[in-house]
C-alpha cells in the first residue's frame, strides 16, 4: 500500500493513466492467448493424459546414439464442431528433441481428425503442430517491460520504432513476394532509409545529434555494400555456398545482397547515435572546446568500440549456426567442408557488418563536428 502512495505521489496524472492502460492490456493479453481457441480455424487440443508405451535404443553409423520414446495421448479438444470430445492420439519423440517434441499434462496441439473412422471405434488423429502464443505473448511483454524500466520515454519510442520497423519489412517482403520483376535490393535500400530516419528520430528526436547520426549511418551502411559488392565482383565470388538460398526460386545473389544491407544496418546506426552523441555531449559540456580535441576524443571513443561492436556481430551471425556446425562434426565432416558449406555467408555478412562499423566511426565523427561547428556558428 505504501508503495502504490509513493507511486501516487511521484507521477503525474498521464504517467498514472500509462500506467494503468499497460496493466490493461498486459492482463488482457495473457487471457485472451489463454482463451482464444475460437479464433483459429484449425482443431486445438489440449492434452488431458499421457502414457509412454515404448523406448528404442538406437545408434547411427557413426556411433551417434539417442533414445526413442512413443506417447500414447488423451486430448481434450478445446475448439470447433468437436469441441470437448477426447481424440486420442500417437507422438514419437527423441532423447535430443532435435527434430520433434515431448508433450506433457496441459499441451496445447493443433489436431487433425482422422476421418475413416468405423461406428464405436474411439476418435483418432494426428499432431500438425503446437500452440505456443502464449509463452510468446509472455516473452514480449517481459521484453517491453525491461524497455520501459529501462529507458522509460525512450523505451516507449523504441518498442514503437520496431513495431513500425517491423510492420514496414513485412510490408516491404510482401511487395517483393507478389511482384516478382521487382527488385528486392532497391526495395530493402528504401526500408534502410526509413527505418534509420524512423528509429533516430522517435528515439533521439529532431536536433543536430539525430541529423548527423542519419547521414553517417545512410553513408556507412551503403559504403559498406558499395565495397561488398566490389569485393565479389573481383573475386568472382570464390569460395561462398549460396545452397541454402537456391530453394527460394528468385535471384538469390540479389537476396543475399539485400538481406546483406539490412543486417549490417543495426550496428552501423549504434556506432552512428555513438560517435554523435558524444561528441554532442563533450560539446555541450564545454562549448570552448576545440575541434582538435573533438577529433582526438572521438578517435579513442572509436576505438573502443570498433572492436566490440565486430564482435558483436561476428557472435550474432555465427551463433545460428553452431547445431548446423555440431551436426555436421558429429557426422565425421571434415572441418573445412563443414565450415564453408555453413559459414561462408555468415563470416562475409560479418565483414561487410564490420567494414561499415569501421567507416562509420571516421563519418560520425566528421559529420557531427560539422555540426557542432555549424551550432557554433549560429550563436
Amino acid at each position: 500500500m505504501q508503495l502504490l502512495q509513493k507511486f501516487y505521489q511521484k507521477t503525474t496524472w498521464q504517467q498514472r493513466l500509462f500506467t494503468v492502460v499497460l496493466i490493461v492490456l498486459f492482463i488482457g493479453s495473457i487471457v485472451f492467448v489463454n482463451h482464444n481457441y475460437a479464433f483459429y480455424k484449425s482443431s486445438i487440443a489440449e492434452v488431458v493424459d499421457v502414457t509412454i508405451t515404448s523406448t528404442t535404443n538406437v545408434e547411427d553409423n557413426f556411433q551417434n546414439k539417442d533414445v526413442l520414446y512413443t506417447q500414447q495421448l488423451i486430448a481434450k479438444v478445446k475448439n470447433g464442431s468437436e469441441k470437448g470430445t477426447l481424440i486420442h492420439l500417437t507422438n514419437e519423440y527423441s532423447k535430443s528433441q532435435a527434430f520433434d517434441q515431448k508433450f506433457e499434462m496441459g499441451s496445447e496441439v493443433f489436431v487433425s481428425f482422422d476421418t475413416q473412422l468405423q461406428e464405436g471405434q474411439e476418435q483418432t488423429g494426428i499432431i500438425t503442430g503446437v500452440k505456443r502464443d502464449k509463452y510468446l505473448v509472455i516473452i514480449a511483454w517481459v521484453f517491453i517491460f525491461v524497455l520501459l524500466l529501462v529507458g522509460k520515454r525512450q523505451g516507449l519510442l523504441s518498442v514503437v520504432s520496431l513495431a513500425f520497423n517491423a510492420a514496414v519489412l513485412w510490408f516491404a517482403l510482401d511487395i517483393y513476394i507478389k511482384y516478382a520483376n521487382q527488385s528486392l535490393l532497391w526495395i530493402c535500400g528504401a526500408c534502410v532509409f526509413v527505418f534509420t530516419v524512423v528509429s533516430l528520430l522517435l528515439v533521439n528526436g529532431r536536433n543536430e545529434k539525430t541529423f548527423s547520426a542519419i547521414i553517417a549511418t545512410l553513408i556507412g551502411t551503403f559504403t559498406s555494400l558499395l565495397i561488398t559488392y566490389i569485393a565479389l565482383v573481383i573475386t568472382g565470388e570464390n569460395g561462398l555456398r549460396y545452397e541454402e538460398l537456391q530453394f527460394i526460386s528468385r535471384p538469390y545473389k540479389t537476396v543475399f545482397l539485400a538481406g546483406l544491407i539490412i543486417g549490417s544496418l543495426g550496428a552501423v546506426m549504434d556506432v552512428a547515435i555513438t560517435m554523435s552523441s558524444s561528441i554532442f555531449g563533450l560539446y555541450e559540456k564545454d562549448p570552448t572546446i576545440s575541434v582538435k580535441a573533438l577529433t582526438k576524443s572521438g578517435l579513442e571513443i572509436g576505438k573502443d568500440i570498433m572492436g566490440t561492436m565486430t564482435n558483436i556481430l561476428f557472435f550474432a551471425y555465427v551463433s545460428g549456426s553452431i547445431p548446423i556446425l555440431l551436426l555436421y562434426f558429429k557426422n565425421a565432416s571434415t572441418l573445412g567442408y563443414t565450415l564453408s558449406l555453413n559459414l561462408s555467408l555468415e563470416l562475409v555478412r560479418a565483414l561487410a557488418g564490420g567494414i561499415g562499423i569501421v567507416l562509420t566511426i571516421p563519418i560520425g565523427l566528421y559529420t557531427a563536428i560539422f555540426f557542432v561547428n555549424r551550432k557554433k556558428a549560429q550563436l
